[in-house]
């Protein structure tokens, strides 16, 4: 009884369950507290659970004290999942696997590695755990070194070919997840829809939209998270026509669209700046999907609308929200007010997100742009001046490129390479090489 209201979300009715067990003579084994430990939703609770665990005598189980390990972490009291982790006698795998996703999902994700390198033995569990660790932590480029260890190690399993495929898919490691799909089909391994979703995302991020449509044709089942990956991938490419069209063949005969495939079709209006189809989507949303507009999706319509020169009816969008608007979404009305030149609007959205967020350089330099580009020289060099009494740091963009399979990461100006020196004698020599170049009339090299 208590797994069946644990298994309906009910946790407070399988432990009534408990205190009915306990109050009628009923003593616990390992296997309720196993489940019991899964209920509890607060540091409080799960100590006095236990409590009850080693007063019974099972505080011994491995599978409880992985249990315990694991919600510990989730209830973000790391400490005392380590406790019981070291005054544990029997670890078995699962005991340090779930301290290193514990670690992990806390943040931890260097003491996780520490942890796994003292590992007795590992299995592809745990391999899986510390590369999904790593890409949780965007930590792409240590998640693939991992993963290419792992494969002298163990046998690899989808979860961890899934994980992997997310960092390639955000450092662009071509090579490493062109890898993956040729390892699945030299092995006869399908499509599953875990994976095959993966691939394609990979492939759509990676700008292969055609290696991403195979696969998605290739897969034997599909679910909502794969058309509506498929349905990004075209967006994110500019086959936004393609985009549409699927979503279409969606409504006819795939599943039920959920609030991922609307980011995925509004996306695509977007770059195509389909006013009215976003329109006439958005509101399909609600009324036929029963679907509420999230932060996203009002994000795509501000975004078109205000690109589209419709900075008005962006506003009078941003104040109907049901939920406080974010930065990024007034933002996207900024930016359209200085490429259309709203200056009196661009001027009081640019105040209210410089003081909604007054650390993000973004902001300060779009507003600053703005002023300059109406001939405003006073105040653009007043917000430069704020932005440095205030102490902005502005970020560096990181851009990736993969060379024979590594994935190096760089900076503007970046001298942190061992080859740096041969690097910018090289560009240099581009450079020069470009500048004596004359393409003449030949339009074709346009």
């Amino acid at each position: 009884m208590i797994m069946g209201f644990l298994k309906r979300s009910e946790s407070e009715k399988g432990l009534s369950i408990y205190t009915k067990m306990r109050r009628m003579g009923t003593e616990p084994n390992a296997r309720t507290f196993t489940f019991l430990v899964k209920a509890c939703v607060g540091v409080s609770l799960l100590g006095q659970l236990h409590g009850q665990i080693m007063k019974f005598g099972h505080g011994c189980d491995v599978y409880v004290i992985s249990s315990l390990i694991s919600m510990y972490c989730k209830c973000e009291a790391v400490e005392f999942a380590r406790r019981v982790f070291e005054e544990s006698l029997d670890k078995n795998l699962a005991c340090w696997t779930s301290l290193i996703s514990g670690y992990c999902s806390n943040g931890l994700v260097h003491e996780a590695r520490d942890l796994f390198d003292a590992m007795p033995e590992r299995n592809n569990v745990s391999y899986s755990a510390m590369v999904s660790g790593y890409v949780w932590n965007a930590c792409f480029n240590e998640a693939i070194d991992l993963f290419r260890e792992s494969k002298s190690h163990v046998r690899l399993k989808e979860s961890l070919l899934v994980s992997v495929l997310n960092a390639c898919a955000s450092v662009g490691a071509f090579e490493e997840g062109k890898w993956i799909n040729l390892f699945l089909n030299e092995n006869g391994i399908e499509y599953g829809l875990e994976l095959g979703t993966a691939l394609i995302d990979f492939y759509a991020k990676c700008g292969c939209i055609e290696d991403a449509q195979e696969v998605f044709s290739m897969m034997p089942s599909k679910d909502v998270t794969t058309w509506s990956a498929m349905i990004m991938g075209f967006a994110i490419n500019g086959e936004n026509d393609m985009g549409l069209a699927l979503f279409a063949e969606m409504e006819k005969k795939g599943p039920k669209p959920n609030a991922v495939t609307f980011v995925g079709v509004l996306t695509a209006c977007n770059h195509k700046t389909l006013v009215n189809e976003a329109w006439r989507l958005l509101g399909r949303m609600s009324k036929v999907y029963g679907i509420a507009p999230g932060i996203e999706h009002y994000g795509c319509m501000v975004d078109l609308l205000a690109r589209a020169g419709q900075v008005k009816d962006a506003e009078i969008l941003i104040r109907s929200m049901a939920m406080k608007p974010d930065g990024g979404i007034w933002g996207s009305l900024l930016n359209g007010c200085l490429i259309h030149g709203h200056a009196e609007l661009g001027d009081r959205v640019g105040k209210l997100l410089i003081e909604l967020e007054p650390q993000h350089s973004g902001r300060y330099v779009l507003l600053a742009n703005m002023y300059a580009e109406m001939g405003n020289w006073e105040d653009a060099t007043r917000i430069r001046k704020m932005m440095k009494d205030r102490e902005v740091v502005t970020s560096s963009a990181w851009s990736f490129i993969e060379i024979d399979g590594v994935v190096h990461k760089f900076v503007a100006d970046d001298k942190s390479h061992s080859h740096s020196r041969k690097i910018y004698k090289t560009l240099n020599q581009l450079r020069r090489d470009l500048e004596g170049f004359s393409i003449g009339n030949d339009a074709s090299l346009l």
